[in-house]
This record gives structure tokens, C-alpha cells and sequence, in this order.
């Protein structure tokens, strides 16, 4: 099968179009009310950062922010639009894909709005960062778990070292027996998954044990 210049053409714009599609969007409004904005902070060189919290996780949120000259990651990609400087978070670029960031005016002056519908889906692989991987498995397989007795457990951050300082809520907060569920569950299989992990550290308050199961 022969395919003529002007399919390959057609086949070209269509590929274009297509990745015009991926990534975040920013409407010309939502590009308007911001550009206000930043014109308020009166700081030569502000830009807008775009990040996602817990990406990949029932608990991501969508967050956007003022970044001044100094205060973005050496990883962040620059989106240069026609009137504001766009710095999206590295960790959260395939999240934000089909992302809108919209402005809708009314009486009140209006809302702007963030439509993330890939933030909680899980993207994560070996390449990606450990705190993103250490999240993925605490909220697909160690959480839906420790749900039944009311628990829950959420990754705090990560040290210099690789271990996981954690926290617990609910039913596990003050339980009796959160020192097995720490040891013989949760590190148990955060390091079978992550072998990078040197280890959890667990800082919750347990003498508050109004919620405890046990």
C-alpha cells in the first residue's frame, strides 16, 4: 500500500492537532483575568505555577500559584503564552494532560475554574519519583486495607536518605496494634515494591486514641 505526499500532509496536521489537544489548556479568558492579576503584584517576571499535590491519588489536588523570578524548580517547563509565563510542575505534566483553566465571568465578577480529570489517575512507572510511587502504593493497596478498621495512612515526605516519613489517621491513630500494622504491613510492603526505600519512620500522635479500633 502507497500512501501520496498530500495523505502524509494530511496525516502531519493531523498528528499536530492531535497534540495541541494533549496537555493543559488555558483559555484566552482565563489568560485575561490572570494576566490581571499578575499585573497587581507589580513584580517584574511573575509567572503562574501549575502543580498537582498527590498526583495519581483519590487525595490530588489541582493548584495554581503566583511564582516569582527565583521561586520556580529548575525542572519546570515554560509555556510562553500571548500574555502570561506558564511554569508547570515536572511531577505533574502527565496529570494535567487535558487539564482546562478556565474563567467564567458573572455579576459577582466571576470564578476561575481548574478541570483536572487525569490528576488521580495512577501514572506512575519506575521512572518516576520515589514520593509519587511511595504514594501510588499507600493509596491502592495499603489503604483500601486498613479502610475496614477505619485507617488510614499518608505519606508526610520523603528524607534525604529514602525513608518515608509517614502519619496515620482514623482507626489506626492511637491502635494498639499499629506497631504490626507498621512493621509486618505497611513497610512490609512498601519496601518489597520500592527496593530504593531504606526504611519508614511513623510520627503520628498515637496517645490520642479517641478514633483507635483497638
Amino acid at each position: 500500500m502507497t500512501t501520496t505526499v498530500e495523505e502524509q500532509d494530511v496525516k502531519t496536521q493531523q498528528g499536530a492537532a492531535d497534540e495541541e489537544k494533549k496537555g493543559i489548556e488555558i483559555t484566552p479568558s482565563a489568560q485575561d483575568y490572570l494576566a490581571e492579576l499578575l499585573e497587581k503584584q507589580d513584580v517584574k517576571g511573575i509567572s503562574v505555577r501549575i502543580f498537582i499535590t498527590q498526583p495519581g491519588t483519590p487525595y490530588a489536588e489541582t493548584c495554581l500559584a503566583y511564582c516569582r523570578p527565583g521561586e520556580e524548580e529548575p525542572t519546570d517547563e515554560l509555556r510562553e503564552l500571548e500574555k502570561i509565563n506558564v511554569l508547570l510542575d515536572k511531577n505533574s505534566l502527565a496529570f494535567l494532560d487535558e487539564a482546562v483553566v478556565d474563567f467564567n465571568a458573572d455579576r459577582m465578577g466571576g470564578q476561575l475554574t481548574i478541570k483536572a480529570p487525569n490528576a488521580k489517575m495512577p501514572k506512575v512507572n519506575a521512572d518516576s519519583p520515589l514520593e509519587d510511587r511511595v504514594n501510588y502504593v499507600l493509596y491502592s493497596e495499603i489503604n483500601p486495607g486498613l479502610a475496614s478498621h477505619g485507617g488510614e495512612v499518608g505519606l508526610v515526605e520523603m528524607t534525604d536518605d529514602n525513608v518515608a516519613v509517614l502519619s496515620f489517621g482514623g482507626g489506626c491513630q492511637g491502635c494498639a496494634a499499629v506497631d504490626i500494622t507498621l512493621k509486618h504491613g505497611v513497610e512490609r510492603t512498601l519496601i518489597e515494591r520500592i527496593p530504593e526505600l531504606s526504611g519508614i519512620r511513623d510520627v503520628t500522635d498515637h496517645s490520642d486514641t479517641t478514633n483507635a479500633y483497638y
